[in-house]
C-alpha cells in the first residue's frame, strides 16, 4: 500500500479535532497526519501532538496556503485533504482501499452527509450530492483524495483564503476524473444551524458568482465571514 498523507488545516479546532483524529487512528500506521495551523489560541496544537500528527505553522490565516504547505511537506503518494470538523465511519479506509490502487489521474471525494438528525438536512444532502456527481462540483468539506503527481501537475491549491477548492477543481482539464465515493463524510452542522439553510445556499452561490466575475477575494472574504 502506498503511503498516504492526510492534511488538515486548523484554526481553533480543539473541540472538533480529537473526534476526527480518533476516526483516523485505524490507519495511523499506514499514513502520516499533517496539521497546518494558522494561529490557534486554544489547545489545537497540543491535541495534534498528543495524537502523533506532524504540525506545521502558517503565518497567514489562509486555507489555500495551509493546504499547500501540507502538500509540500507531505511524503505520501496519495493526499487526503479534510476539514477539521468532519467525521468518518469506522470502516471508511477499508472501503476506499481499492480506489487508491487505481488510476493516479482520478480525484475522489466523499458522499456528503450532515452530522444532524434534522430532516431538513436530508434535503440539502440530496442537492449537494446531485450537484457534485452530475455537475462535477464537489467542495473541500467533502474531502478530496488526490494523487500527489496530479496535485502538483495542476499546480496545487492557490494561496487564497476562500474558494481554494473551487479554484483548484476549475483548473482540471478533465472533469471526468472527478469521482464520488460511495462512502460518507459527516459534515458539522454548525455553519448551517446559525441560519436558514436555503438562504445560506443562495448566499454561497452568490459569493461564488462574485468570485467568478473577478471580484476581489478580500471583499468576498470580508462579506462571507460577516454572514
Amino acid at each position: 500500500m502506498s503511503k498516504i498523507s492526510i492534511i488538515i488545516p486548523t484554526i481553533n479546532e480543539a473541540n472538533n479535532l480529537p473526534l476526527l483524529l480518533s476516526d483516523l487512528l485505524c490507519i495511523q500506521r499506514e499514513c502520516e497526519i499533517i496539521i497546518v495551523d494558522c494561529g490557534s489560541e486554544d489547545k489545537t496544537i497540543e491535541i495534534a501532538n498528543i495524537y502523533g500528527a506532524k504540525v506545521f505553522i502558517s503565518k497567514e490565516s489562509n486555507r489555500g496556503l495551509q493546504l499547500d504547505i501540507g502538500a509540500k511537506n507531505s511524503k505520501g503518494d496519495w493526499l487526503i485533504f479534510l476539514h477539521a470538523d468532519t467525521r468518518l465511519n469506522h470502516d471508511w479506509f477499508r472501503k476506499i482501499n481499492s480506489v487508491l490502487k487505481g488510476s493516479n489521474n482520478d480525484i475522489y471525494y466523499f458522499k456528503f452527509k450532515i452530522n444532524s438528525k434534522k430532516i431538513i438536512f436530508r434535503v440539502l444532502e440530496i442537492f449537494v450530492n446531485f450537484r457534485s456527481k452530475y455537475f462535477k462540483q464537489p467542495y473541500g468539506d467533502q474531502g478530496l483524495i488526490i494523487h500527489r503527481t496530479t496535485y502538483f501537475k495542476n499546480n496545487g491549491f492557490s494561496k487564497i483564503p476562500l474558494m481554494e477548492d473551487v479554484d483548484f477543481l476549475r483548473r482540471l482539464k478533465n472533469k471526468k476524473d472527478l469521482k464520488q465515493l460511495n462512502v460518507p463524510i459527516f459534515i458539522s452542522s454548525r455553519k448551517w444551524e446559525r441560519t436558514n439553510i436555503f438562504l445560506q445556499a443562495i448566499k454561497n452561490w452568490h459569493f461564488r458568482r462574485r468570485w467568478l466575475r473577478g471580484e476581489s477575494l478580500k471583499s468576498i472574504y470580508s462579506d462571507y465571514y460577516k454572514n
